[in-house]
C-alpha cells in the first residue's frame, strides 16, 4: 500500500497536481512536496511522482523527465494511470489529455502547432479553477487527509477514477451488444457506404446509452467513418438516431413527418421514432441522408 505520496517542491502543473489527485483517491495517503532521497526511491510504499528521474511503476516511481526527445508525449498522470490499467481508456476518452501530455512534455508552443492553434490559444484556455488549485497547491509543503485542498483534491480524483472505471465496464458491456450497418446513401455524386453504430434495446446499456456509444465509436477509432448513432430511447420503447460528429449529411428534419417519428430537433441532429424494425430504422437513415 502507498503510505505517502511525494512530488517535488516549487510550482505545480496541471500533471503532477492530477497524478497526486488520483494517488490521494485511490490510497487516501498524504502528500509531502520535496526533493525525494534514495530510500523514498526505493520504497515501494512512496508514490514518487514528476521527479526522481525513474519510471518504476513496481517500485511507485512516475517520472518522465528521463525520458528522450523521440519518447511520445508523456506526462506524470499518463504513468499513474497506465499503472492503474486505466491509460488506454483515458487516451480514448479524455479529450483534455493527450494536450496536457503534449503540454507537460513539449511546452506551449509545440502544443500550439500540434492542435493547429495560435500559440495564445494555449493561454485563453486557461481557467481561474487552474490558476487557483495549482497556486494553492504549489504553496504547500504537505496536505493531509482532513485538509480542505486535500479533500478537494480527493474529490477530483475520485470523479476521474469513477468515470474511467465506469467508462471501462461500459464499453465491455457496448463490444458484446454493438452492431456495425454498413448502409449504401445516393447522393448527386454517386453512391457511397457509410457506417452506423446501432445499440439493440436488449443490451442492457439504458442509462446513457448514446454516450456510450460516442464512447464506443471513439475507444475503437472509428471516428473517421461512423455517421450516425442508434439507440435505445430512454423516454420511450423506441430508438434515438443521431448524426455522429454533426456529420453535414445527415438532416433529420427530413424525416419529422413520418408518422413513427414523434421528434425531430429543429436543427436536424437527432430524432426519436418508435420503430423497432431494423429495416425501419435503416429506412429512416436513408430519407435522412442529404442527396444534393
Amino acid at each position: 500500500m502507498i503510505h505517502t505520496i511525494l512530488t517535488h517542491p516549487g510550482g505545480a502543473h496541471k500533471d503532477d497536481f492530477l497524478a497526486a489527485c488520483v494517488l490521494a483517491a485511490e490510497h487516501s495517503a498524504p502528500i509531502v512536496r520535496r526533493e525525494p532521497t534514495d530510500a523514498d526511491l526505493d520504497d515501494p510504499g512512496v508514490a514518487v511522482v514528476d521527479v526522481g528521474g525513474r519510471h518504476e511503476p513496481a517500485r511507485a516511481n512516475f517520472d518522465h523527465h528521463h525520458f528522450d526527445r523521440a519518447h511520445p508525449p508523456t506526462c506524470a498522470l499518463s504513468l499513474v494511470l497506465d499503472h492503474l490499467g486505466l491509460y488506454a481508456e483515458a487516451k480514448a476518452l479524455c479529450d483534455w489529455l493527450e494536450p496536457a501530455e503534449y503540454f507537460d512534455s513539449r511546452g506551449p508552443k509545440k502544443t500550439a502547432e500540434w492542435l493547429g492553434v495560435p500559440r495564445r490559444a494555449i493561454a485563453q484556455l486557461h481557467s481561474p479553477i487552474d490558476v487557483t488549485f495549482l497556486r494553492r497547491f504549489a504553496a504547500t509543503t504537505a496536505l493531509a487527509p482532513g485538509d480542505t485542498l486535500y479533500e478537494a483534491m480527493r474529490f477530483v480524483g475520485e470523479d476521474l477514477l469513477d468515470y474511467l472505471r465506469t467508462a471501462r465496464s461500459r464499453l465491455a458491456e457496448v463490444r458484446t451488444h454493438v452492431e456495425r450497418w454498413t448502409l449504401p446513401m445516393e447522393s448527386s455524386t454517386g453512391s457511397e457506404d457509410v457506417q452506423v453504430v446501432f445499440l439493440p434495446r436488449d443490451s442492457g446499456v439504458l442509462d446513457e446509452p448514446s454516450s456510450a456509444l460516442a464512447s464506443y465509436v471513439r475507444a475503437e477509432k472509428l471516428t473517421d467513418v461512423v455517421v450516425a448513432l442508434v439507440y435505445p430511447d430512454r423516454r420511450g420503447e423506441g430508438y434515438g438516431i443521431s448524426r455522429y460528429e454533426d456529420h453535414p449529411a445527415l438532416d433529420f428534419t427530413r424525416v419529422a413527418a413520418e408518422p413513427d417519428v414523434h421528434f425531430a430537433h429543429a436543427s436536424g441532429f437527432v430524432c426519436k421514432t418508435s420503430a423497432t424494425d431494423e429495416a425501419r430504422l435503416r429506412e429512416l437513415l436513408t430519407r435522412a441522408w442529404k442527396r444534393g
